[in-house]
């Protein structure tokens, strides 16, 4: 029991680490794989990582980069007690007499049903965490589209001013959409087809 606890715990500091160093990486990532495809004679959002970095931390701040972490965190110490003792039991089933080693094969399949145990914690917290990340870049470029939109159908119908008050209720419009990791799963199970909706991609 001693020995489980000490892989539990470690397994979740060193969680907690990877998540404190990764996740600003994993949200550049996320953020230049979302952004919409510019229109012709247009530039993307994003010109690269670097550009992705300078304009998150411009326009949100180092918060911006951490976005989306609280799925992850607040699951990481379920994620490895869950991987842990599943690939335990597997290699208990698997050993042919208690202390023998695992062959080759033998990991292989303890890890993959180990990995197929974890999957399903993992994929709703993932698609949770993703959205979060993803909601700013693809808010933005819908704001900025429909208020170009808006912009050039006011301007041929009515004058400047009625524009530019079309054009701030499109930015309204495209805000975030998500509160926080709570509102993702309510909104997601609501409009999504309850549970599967959170196992998409699973």
């Amino acid at each position: 029991m001693g020995d489980v606890a000490k892989d539990l715990a470690s397994g979740t500091v060193g969680g907690v680490a990877q998540l404190v160093v990764g996740h600003p990486f994993d949200t550049i990532k996320v953020k230049l794989q979302s952004q919409p495809t510019p229109l012709p004679g247009q530039l993307p959002k994003y010109s690269g990582a670097i550009d992705a970095v300078k304009k998150t931390l411009a326009a949100e701040g180092a918060g911006g980069l951490y976005k989306g972490m609280g799925a992850p965190l607040a699951t990481v110490a379920a994620f490895n007690a869950l991987l842990f003792s599943v690939r335990g039991q597997m290699e208990t089933l698997l050993r042919s007499s208690p202390g023998a080693p695992l062959t080759v094969n033998q990991q292989f399949v303890a890890g993959a049903g180990a990995g197929i145990a974890v999957s399903f914690l993992a994929t709703p917290t993932e698609l949770i965490k993703c959205r979060l990340q993803a909601q700013g870049a693809v808010a933005t470029a819908a704001a900025a589209t429909e208020a170009s939109a808006a912009t050039a159908a006011a301007g041929a119908a009515t004058t400047a001013a009625g524009a530019a008050t079309t054009a701030a209720g499109a930015a309204t419009k495209a805000a975030a959409k998500y509160g926080g990791p709570m509102d993702v799963a309510k909104q997601v199970l609501r409009s999504e087809g309850g549970v599967r909706g959170l196992y998409k991609g699973l």
